[in-house]
């Protein structure tokens, strides 16, 4: 049997943006650094290399391994949560210290990394078989016109209010 998990790959900072992220989501930590050896390509022998650790009890490694390869937006994290308060709370963190806001709830936090802080109930509002097509029609075009996403507009807009 096989675990399935994210590996992300960073320049010169895994374990800085390991931290980072388990001080934001409940039920992580830092589980492991790994040096490097000698004569690793693109690092230098005893930086922090590899960083396991546990986000929101999913299990990540990342590697520091220079710029052969950068993280894009054709892979994100993706952050459902109950209200507005705790999208706004997830929100601000992860675009602290040089995030950028994208579009439609992504947003890039400052390692590059793509993240999406969405509500729970926005597929439903937009992309369910079992929504109403005029509702979804004007809840997508809501969210379209948001970084962040404001919840009580989505709703209100699938709604027709």
């Amino acid at each position: 049997m096989g675990i399935v998990q994210p590996h992300l790959w960073y320049h010169d900072n895994a374990v800085e943006a390991a931290e980072f992220y388990v001080s934001i989501f409940p039920n992580s930590k830092v589980t492991n650094v790994v040096h490097a050896p000698a004569d690793m390509p693109g690092v230098t022998k005893g930086d922090a290399f590899v960083v396991e650790f546990v986000l929101d009890g999913m299990p990540v490694t990342a590697i520091a391994a220079g710029d052969s390869l950068t993280l894009n937006a054709a892979f994100s994290f993706l952050v459902d949560v109950d209200d507005q308060e705790t999208l706004d709370r997830y929100w601000d963190a992860l675009l602290e210290g040089g995030g950028q806001e994208v579009a439609c709830g992504w947003l890039t936090d400052r390692f590059g990394l793509s993240w999406q802080v969405v509500p729970r109930q926005l597929a439903q509002w937009t992309v369910s078989p079992d929504a109403d097509p005029a509702g979804a029609a004007r809840a997508t075009q809501a969210m379209l016109g948001q970084k962040k996403l404001d919840i009580a507009a989505l709703e209100a807009a699938y709604r027709g209010e």
